[in-house]
């Protein structure tokens, strides 16, 4: 019996060992990359939002920067259009990325592989290219204007430097990270699930609303959270094709730090812009560590 026990606790001691030295082999691998993570970023934001609190070396913290951006009018209003184009142009972004995403993951056309290409291609286009390319199509004298006018319909308004324009180069240059996301949340359901429901007589609109979609909150929850956080802090698209003002964020940061050389301005912007994206970088967070805790309590 005492032979029998030490040959059962032997391969246990070796499964232990093994998955703490296979636990510090990780460590040893993630190590470096999260160092160069917190050299390159979090000490320079951290050491960016003390030089707010703590302006010119003060000893005591004070919150003056703070409020001489939300008492500016232009601050504010420049901050609320960033808001309004990032809500906007992500709750786009989800319908059309959703309904891509649920015809490439059930449809049965022949076209389904042209609609993925076809998505996906913006991914492998900079976004100045975007850009031009779409001013070429939308601008006053684009495609669009010049094919209207040889049909005789006139008052083309062209979303070129308007919030519009840069709503639409945003949603293209976004388009095919959302797919991608969402489609590979759309692969872990089962067949099986969606064909027993179909058994039970239930439509297509029962199916999407209790069986799909709470099965893709955890996709749709990461691929709202990094596109919010992409088109808020994007330049070069809202730069070329939106409004000279209001200005997003990151466009008026760089007009107060190379035009206005006010550097203790532009980074209370910079620290705004990183406090709001921290807020939803919090919020994803939470919801996936509670998504994580549900289905390890399931499993």
């Amino acid at each position: 019996m005492v032979a029998s026990i030490g040959e059962i606790s032997a391969p246990a001691g070796r499964r232990r060992a093994a998955r703490q030295n296979g636990g510090a082999l990780g460590l040893a691998l993630v190590a470096p990359a999260f160092g160069l993570m917190i050299l390159l970023i979090l000490l320079p934001a951290c050491r960016s939002l003390l030089g707010t609190i703590f302006p010119d070396g003060a000893a005591l913290p004070s919150l003056k920067s703070y409020q001489t951006f939300f008492a500016d009018t232009r601050s504010v209003s420049n901050l609320l259009f960033t808001i309004q184009v990032t809500v906007v142009t992500l709750a786009i972004l989800l319908t059309i990325g959703l309904t891509l995403a649920l015809y490439l993951r059930f449809s049965q056309s022949r076209f389904v592989g042209a609609i993925q290409i076809i998505a996906l291609f913006p991914l492998f286009v900079p976004g100045i290219v975007i850009s031009f390319a779409l001013i070429r199509f939308i601008g006053p004298t684009g495609l669009v204007a010049t094919t209207l006018h040889v049909l005789g319909i006139s008052g083309y308004q062209t979303p070129y430097l308007h919030p519009s324009g840069a709503i639409i180069g945003l949603v293209w240059e976004n388009i095919p990270l959302t797919i991608m996301l969402l489609t590979a949340g759309l692969a872990q359901i089962s067949n099986s699930s969606i064909e027993a429901a179909r058994d039970v007589g239930a439509g297509w609109f029962r199916i999407l609303s209790q069986i799909i979609l709470p099965q893709l909150t955890r996709s749709i929850v990461v691929a709202a959270s990094l596109n919010f956080l992409g088109i808020f802090g994007s330049f070069t698209v809202p730069y070329i094709l939106g409004p000279a003002a209001p200005q997003m964020m990151s466009i008026f940061m760089q007009n107060t730090f190379s035009e206005r050389h006010d550097s203790g301005v532009a980074e209370t912007q910079a620290a705004v812009t990183f406090l709001v994206c921290l807020l939803v970088g919090v919020i994803y967070t939470a919801c996936v560590f509670r998504d994580t805790a549900r289905n390890g309590k399931a499993g």
